[in-house]
């Protein structure tokens, strides 16, 4: 039956009260706040990149060059050792030069070592071996040991400077940085 004042038939059902259905959420209004929070969360992830954008990553890494101390401290024909576990770098005085040999093995990247009574730089992980001056000789090797750039400093120290390094089957071994003309005592 319709009653006839709303117009609507209550066939039996108790009237709502008006506002009881408003604590009740409509599928609508779940997609709806489901949709503001999920672009709210967006909007807060780009706030949140663009704020670390403004504080770059910077990788400090140590300098390349060091001082290594006075030509007359290294012995004539013999491989100073000093500077290999801070830089990685050997330095050879001859009679007529000192130059610098960058410790890294050009097969693989390992760290050969000096030996001393063999005269030798050996590689302990594949064999390869090179003389005093850093050339190749044994062992799957491809290349001799690199150079790496040597100069005097105003107060006469040796100054080493790793980033600059220089190949001998490329002829860089005749370049005036790659070593240091010394016949003094």
């Amino acid at each position: 039956m319709a009653d006839a004042k709303s117009g609507s038939a209550t066939h039996g059902a108790a009237p709502v009260a008006e506002g009881a259905a408003e604590h009740i959420w409509c599928r609508r209004e779940v997609t709806s706040l489901a949709a503001s929070t999920a672009i709210l969360g967006c909007l807060a992830c780009a706030g949140a990149a663009v704020t670390r954008m403004l504080f770059p990553r910077v990788l400090f890494e140590p300098p390349t060059s060091f001082k290594a101390g006075y030509p007359n401290e290294y012995i004539v024909g013999e491989v100073s050792e000093r500077w290999m576990k801070t830089q990685r770098v050997w330095i050879v005085r001859t009679d007529r030069e000192i130059y610098a040999l960058l410790g890294i093995c050009t097969h693989l990247g390992c760290t050969p070592r000096w030996l001393g009574p063999e005269g030798k730089f050996k590689c302990p992980c594949h064999g390869s071996g090179y003389t005093m001056d850093g050339v190749n000789f044994e062992g799957p090797t491809p290349r001799p040991l690199e150079r790496v750039k040597i100069a005097l400093a105003d107060d006469g120290q040796i100054v080493v400077d790793t980033a600059l390094r220089y190949r001998h089957e490329l002829g860089q071994w005749e370049d005036p940085q790659s070593f240091l003309r010394y016949a003094g005592a």
